[in-house]
């Protein structure tokens, strides 16, 4: 039978055919494209003309056209529709593909080509961009080895072939242990939960076939689960049950595969010449240096420290007159903060929940993307790889700008978290290609014809990931190597913590946030007790994210810890950890830092660009929440211009100088008066 993957696809804007695909079909496909791109690679390394930019650069931009678009539906499948198939496929694939990215950089004659390029460089009349990808090329080949030689460089192999395993190793086990642990729970249990959190719990139950509502470690059910249980028992099962996990021993234990990663790691970054790991990897981001990363960290972690603890003593209190005995406990702070919340701002989450429709939010991210950069969403209706999965042609002035994909619900097949990829970017050469571009999320589903509503903060997930999709779906580059998000990681999160502001303007709130059973709009007051409270409770949430932060920036920034679970209580004791806080991601399920190289020694990241996003916002501010020509200053300098510049220089663009960290601490409410 003909092989779906490798055939051209007559579907709407060639997006894949997914009622066509079986599993069966990806390793053929797979074998197949890594031997097209292998030939296509010794063609060009082999190549008897002298080394052009044509015939080497963009020769390797065009080589593997047919394994990118192969993995591009296969580890979009995998993250958010595993099965035991695809997940033996990753284990194949992880190491195959480590070997063939090693085999490529560490072509002698091919990276010769390169640096011969890059030596005549001034005399190659490149334009900005073509420079840009000559650099980035050279950049990655040296980064990946390619000086290196004898044993050195076989040792460098080896490493990259193990940590590719052990990265699909970390996922796949705590995907395993988030969905084996559930809690079934009584009617009795159900008392005091408002009603979206008993629909969801009651979902979760069907979907993990029991009889009867249970509690996953879906965030968007126990959160709110923390929240609102009154039954302080339950309260600290379910939370040791969502701080262990990766930790509970078994076949799904993960932190060996942590402290493997990190001893090899630092072995990695010393063979390529480096004093630490954090050195190499923020070589190329803004920060540049550990020193940079801590400090900006430390900024901040001492002002949301001092805020946590006066919140601390407070919701203690509470406790005490709730008549428990002993100290708050980190399975009573979201509880009692939300009792606080009530009490401080007249809001009530249970009140508010009903207000914000996951169709109307979407709408909302949507008309915000019109109003600013003129886009246009029109659904499709198309054959997708779940039934809950959504499309969308996304327009301007008529013409096919990108398909948009959403995938809202949390399923036991998908990991967890919220993430946006592409099955396709966005590229000029050889022809123009719009690109297929991917939202995941993990909200509560709710029951069968109930409404699926969600929290303020699942709202501000859903802009945020909004905010990758359209840094994906406005670029407009020539070479795929530097598209929409491919830009440094500390630069990546701008597009997307900028975008989560527009779900404050009041005047988009009034429009889209309406009741899901009256329609009507959120009372005035309610709006103005919402937007009062957006600073509510952050020294807690600074507080657990930083920490992580700092955890991770400890693991890289010198020799590999002896026992990362040691290396991480001790940062913690350090900085003087609050004993009611626990960090946002423990090790043994910091899946942002051991499911691969993406944001180790870079979950400082989202700090970093929100520096930028809050001194962003405020441009808007300045001339509107929708100016037109402060919109298309954004997208002229940043959005469409994917790793194009240095991302310094494009923020100088648009905004005239780098910002500090005032705005951040200020939009925090971190600033003390």
């Amino acid at each position: 039978m003909t092989n779906p993957l490798l055939t051209s696809w007559n579907t709407p804007f060639d997006v894949p055919p997914f009622a066509q695909i079986d599993d069966s079909h990806f390793q053929p496909a797979f074998d197949a494209a890594i031997a097209e791109g292998r030939d296509a690679i010794r063609a060009i390394a082999d190549n008897p003309e002298p080394a052009s930019f044509v015939n080497t650069i963009e020769a390797m931009e065009l080589a593997e056209e047919a394994l990118g678009r192969v993995l591009g539906v296969f580890y979009n499948l995998a993250g958010a529709d595993s099965n035991d198939a695809r997940q033996e496929l990753q284990r194949v694939f992880s190491p195959a593909l480590a070997a063939y990215s090693t085999e490529i950089t560490q072509n002698a004659a091919l990276f010769a080509r390169i640096d011969a390029l890059w030596s005549a460089r001034g005399d190659l009349d490149l334009n900005e961009e073509q420079a840009r990808v000559l650099m980035l090329t050279r950049r990655s080949f040296v980064r990946s080895g390619a000086l290196l030689q004898g044993d050195d460089k076989v040792r460098m192999a080896e490493i990259s072939s193990r940590l590719a395993t052990l990265g699909t190793e970390f996922t796949q086990r705590l995907l395993a242990d988030e969905g084996a642990w559930f809690l079934e729970l009584s009617e009795a249990d159900l008392d005091g939960l408002p009603a979206f959190v008993i629909d969801a719990a009651r979902s979760a139950g069907e979907e993990k076939g029991v009889s009867g509502p249970c509690l996953t470690t879906s965030r968007s059910l126990i959160s709110p689960f923390f929240e609102f249980s009154p039954r302080r028992d339950l309260r600290e099962k379910a939370f040791h049950a969502w701080t262990s996990r990766g930790a509970r021993g078994g076949k799904n234990d993960t932190r060996a595969i942590a402290d493997e990663t990190l001893k090899l790691r630092a072995e990695r970054a010393a063979l390529l010449g480096y004093d630490s790991f954090a050195a190499y990897k923020l070589e190329t981001e803004m920060a540049k240096t550990p020193d940079a990363v801590r400090g900006l960290l430390m900024e901040v972690w001492e002002p949301a420290k001092r805020a946590a603890l006066r919140d601390g003593a407070l919701l203690e209190a509470m406790l005490r007159a709730d008549g428990f005995e002993g100290p708050l406990e980190p399975w009573d702070w979201r509880y009692y903060a939300q009792i606080r919340r009530k009490a401080e701002h007249d809001l009530d989450e249970a009140e508010l929940k009903p207000y914000l429709q996951l169709d109307r939010m979407i709408e909302a991210s949507f008309t915000c993307a019109t109003r600013l950069f003129g886009l246009e969403f029109e659904p499709l209706d198309i054959p997708l790889y779940h039934a809950d999965v959504r499309a969308w042609n996304v327009t301007r002035e008529g013409r096919h700008v990108a398909v948009f994909i959403g995938d809202y619900f949390a399923r036991g097949s998908k990991r967890s978290g919220a993430w946006c990829s592409a099955m396709r970017s966005q590229k000029k050469l050889g022809g123009d290609v719009a690109p297929i571009v991917v939202n995941v999320c993990n909200f509560a589903k709710a029951a069968q014809g109930k409404p699926n509503l969600l929290s303020y903060d699942d709202a501000r997930t859903l802009f945020h990931e909004f905010g990758h999709a359209l840094h994906q779906m406005l670029s407009n580059v020539t070479y795929e190597s530097i598209s929409g998000t491919s830009v440094a990681r500390d630069f990546v999160e701008l597009p997307s913590q900028l975008y989560e502001h527009w779900l404050e303007v009041p005047a988009l709130l009034e429009e889209f946030a309406t009741h899901a059973e009256t329609g009507e709009a959120m009372p005035a007051d309610m709006l103005k007790r919402l937007l009062a409270a957006q600073t509510y409770d952050q020294g807690f949430a600074t507080v657990e994210y930083v920490s992580s932060a700092l955890v991770d920036l400890d693991f890289h920034d010198g020799a590999s810890p002896a026992d990362p679970m040691h290396s991480q209580a001790e940062t913690l004791e350090r900085i003087g950890m609050p004993r009611a806080i626990t960090m946002r991601h423990a090790t043994p399920h910091f899946a942002h830092v051991f499911s691969g190289d993406g944001y180790a020694s870079g979950y400082y990241s989202y700090m970093w660009s929100e520096v930028m996003d809050a001194d962003a916002f405020e441009a808007f501010e300045e001339n509107g929440a929708f100016d037109v020509a402060t919109a298309k200053s954004l997208e002229d300098n940043i959005l469409s211009r994917g790793g194009s510049r240095d991302p310094v220089a494009l923020y100088t663009a648009f905004r005239g100088r780098m910002p500090g960290v005032e705005a951040l601490l200020k939009g925090r409410g971190l600033v003390e008066v």
